[in-house]
């Protein structure tokens, strides 16, 4: 790491001091390597340790590409954002011309409960419910593996896990999910992942084009960012 003095209070020992912190995750094996960037007042300073892969292998540069995982939910909130600029979508609207197969919601009357006994949803879900993941269905600790509503979302492949060998298509993912009741009326609970994962079909119906190719052309490209996707080509 080559460490310049800071006229913004970041000495060379304190970058020395967060160096040797994050050196050590890597020697535990915590994670095979990192990126770290630290940008204040005009200064930048790039820390990389460790390798590409837990075996060992090229060391980690500055320009290493990584999968991001749950950083990409913020990334869809901005292309959503984006057709609410373009007035083709409104945050407290019902999303039910869009995606029909959430419309007329039943809600479980108790999260352990059986699936028929519920009631119906006091609203409808909004754009607004999937951008704060308060659609009503998710992930929560409350969970457990004998609750039929949990059961259901392992089989019908809408729980998290290993990917199915495969993979349904978006409508038959989304009917899958139209076909269970909410475990929370829309609005009232936080639950993780599955409103992230509706935004994302959300986009692409209304922007009548998959997701990945309305984030490059509206996203990825104007930022400059070449080497952000859906995937990574074998040349990167």
């Amino acid at each position: 790491m080559t460490i310049q003095r800071s006229r913004s209070g970041l000495s060379p020992m304190r970058l020395q001091r967060m160096h040797d912190v994050l050196a050590r995750h890597v020697d535990r094996g915590t994670l095979p390597g990192l990126v770290t960037l630290i940008s204040r007042r005009g200064e930048t300073y790039v820390d990389t340790i460790g390798t590409q892969a837990v075996a060992g292998g090229a060391p980690i540069q500055r320009d290493t590409i990584f999968r991001i995982a749950s950083m990409t939910k913020p990334v869809t909130a901005v292309a959503a954002l984006i057709l609410v600029e373009e007035c083709k979508l409104r945050l407290d609207d019902p999303v039910d011309e869009w995606l029909p197969e959430l419309a007329n919601r039943q809600v479980l009357q108790r999260l352990d409960g059986p699936l028929h006994e519920t009631i119906p949803a006091h609203r409808a879900i909004t754009l607004r419910d999937l951008l704060t993941l308060r659609m009503g269905f998710g992930y929560m600790t409350d969970l457990a593996p004998d609750f039929p509503i949990w059961q259901a979302m392992n089989e019908r492949h809408l729980a998290i896990g290993p990917e199915p060998t495969t993979a349904p298509s978006i409508d038959a993912w989304m009917q899958s999910l139209g076909s269970l009741p909410l475990m929370a009326q829309p609005g009232e609970r936080w639950l993780y992942e599955t409103g992230a994962d509706v935004l994302g079909v959300l986009i692409a119906r209304v922007a009548g084009q998959p997701l990945e190719a309305f984030m490059q052309e509206q996203i990825f490209a104007p930022l400059g960012m070449k080497d952000t996707a859906f995937s990574v080509p074998p040349e990167k």
